[in-house]
């Protein structure tokens, strides 16, 4: 249940804070196992029954509490605040009430604007992004959620067009990680191509760019930014997408660095997996603010309605129209109902990498990197023989014995490549993909957007056979193939399974047995949290 890094920072804070007392020390390292798994708080009251472990001697859920309000390291200067029964350490408590009243003051800001002829850039036929638009233009921060496919870039260009009404604009672009501001930057370009002259125009040049980067990175620090809260971001319209994947305390440094007279636009999708640090920011926001402040699409037109409806009845948590869809036979969703994945998933992975290797051995960049979106073996763990580490050797071994060349060398024709970091020198991000070919002068990797790199210049990269759902999360392919680890795998949550199946654009395909199915879709990935309960009180 607890780790030794738990036990051994809530041992060392109650030697500094002078606490003896065991339940106050228990109480602090299950808040630090919380942070740990995406929680901001918790709720000593309802610990036990959350951690699901029976027969041990829990503290009395009425003394408990106040042994935590008594404690000295709830005293000033606090490491714990106790707030309506959830326990946070200061920090977070802090940053939520901070994110909670920007978000507001923001939200209760009506911009100065002029009157924008809406109906010339939301026509017949963009009824829900006219909406959206028209939530936008009444207040200060917008909240545009959909999920994959609902128009959320289209609603965000001509959102912008609408705001710029002809006159260049300090506008930024910004996303979580590198890969997702690259696929900002280029989504916005298509859909500002398809406005009018003057709209492009006054649009022209838009560049996104991370939040670090945005906010300012500090050598001296990583908790803190150039812009803040006495040195404010310039830009009068700022956007942030995948915004499910920004933490509480990255949202507190945006929220503070931004103009109070500025627009701040976040999108996302909130039923997506959430930050990999403490939070569930954009979730809150929904459910805090209320349908009336929330700008959301509804309609998809990515995929087909199949894939469409087998989404929407993970996100609704109907595990068992999720099973009829699954068995209904349609052409763009297949299910493989077994515990035993190698015999089924040879065939599939195995085809896609022998194109790959085609194309590579004969230098065709442009094939091999289509070949590459063509198809992703998507996976809830890294370890383990449900994980990418074991399917990305698996797969390399199915292809020795199919092609008789056994694989070595860390570098081969057709080695499909993830980036781990960001590298700005090279402009590669975290998240980009790319595949290695034969040039004439040896192996190269090729990237999408023309670049091309020698295999030594690449440090910090692995093979991509198989990639974690977490980092699939944003990108798109053409046929995406889902293994399911059995049932009782902590990561297999409803957030990670409609993450995976939305990222297919023809075709899903899920590995599993009905009982992982059926555990996937009616667990949710619940993150103790106060925001939405704050701003729920406040907002009234």
């Amino acid at each position: 249940m607890l780790e030794s890094p738990e036990v051994h920072v809530a041992q060392r804070l109650c030697e500094l804070g002078g606490e003896s007392d065991e339940t106050v020390a228990l109480a602090l390292a299950m808040t630090v196992r919380a942070l740990r798994n995406g929680s901001v708080c918790v709720d000593l009251r309802e610990l036990p029954a959350q951690v699901g472990v029976d027969g041990l001697p829990w503290p009395d859920p009425v003394a408990w509490p106040a042994a935590v309000a008594a404690s000295p390291l709830a005293s000033s200067p606090p490491v714990l605040r106790l707030d309506e029964g959830l326990l946070y350490l200061d920090r977070y408590w802090l940053e939520e009430r901070q994110v909670c009243d920007d978000v507001l003051a923001l939200v209760n800001t009506t911009p100065r604007h002029r009157s924008p002829q809406i109906d010339r850039l939301f026509p017949e036929g963009y009824e829900e992004q006219r909406a959206a638009a028209k939530v936008a233009l009444r207040q200060g921060l917008t909240v545009l959620t959909g999920g994959p496919g609902t128009g959320k870039t289209t609603t965000v260009a001509r959102l912008l067009a609408l705001l710029a009404d002809g006159t260049r604009r300090r506008i930024a672009l910004a996303a979580p990680t590198g890969k997702a501001a690259a696929r900002l930057q280029e989504a916005v370009q298509l859909e500002v191509a398809k406005l009018p002259a003057a709209d492009q125009q006054a649009l022209a040049g838009l560049q996104a760019t991370t939040l670090h980067r945005l906010l300012g990175s500090r050598p001296d620090t990583s908790a803190r930014f150039r812009h803040h809260r006495g040195n404010r971001l310039p830009h009068e319209v700022i956007v942030v997408d995948e915004t499910s994947m920004v933490s509480l305390t990255m949202m507190a440094r945006l929220l503070e660095a931004v103009r109070p007279d500025a627009r701040l636009i976040l999108v996302g999708d909130p039923d997506q997996l959430a930050s990999v640090e403490a939070g569930a920011v954009l979730a809150d926001l929904v459910d805090g603010l209320g349908a009336e402040r929330i700008a959301e699409l509804k309609t998809p037109h990515r995929f087909g309605a199949s894939i469409g409806a087998l989404a929407a009845a993970i996100r609704s948590g109907n595990a068992d129209a999720t099973i009829e869809l699954l068995r209904a036979g349609d052409p763009h969703i297949e299910w493989l109902d077994t515990d035993d994945p190698a015999d089924p998933l040879r065939d599939v992975v195995v085809r896609w990498a022998i194109d790959l290797r085609q194309a590579a051995v004969l230098g065709d960049h442009d094939r091999a990197l289509a070949h590459l979106d063509e198809h992703r073996l998507l996976c809830a763990h890294r370890r383990g023989p449900f994980g990418v580490r074991h399917w990305n050797g698996q797969v390399q071994r199915w292809l020795a014995e199919r092609t008789g060349e056994p694989i070595w060398a860390d570098w081969y024709p057709g080695r499909p490549v993830l980036v781990r970091s960001n590298d700005y020198g090279l402009g590669l991000y975290n998240g980009d993909t790319g595949i290695t070919v034969v040039r004439a002068d040896g192996m190269r990797v090729v990237f999408a957007g023309g670049l091309e790199f020698a295999t030594s210049r690449l440090a910090d990269v692995e093979t991509m056979f198989a990639m974690t759902i977490h980092k699939s999360q944003g990108s798109q392919a053409r046929d995406v193939t889902v293994l399911l680890p059995p049932e009782d795998s902590r990561l297999l949550t409803r957030e990670l399974f409609y993450t995976a199946v939305t990222r297919a654009k023809q075709r899903i395909r899920v590995v599993g047995p009905e009982a992982s199915v059926r555990a996937a879709v009616q667990r949710r990935a619940v993150r103790a949290s106060g925001l939405a309960r704050r701003l729920q009180q406040l907002a009234t």
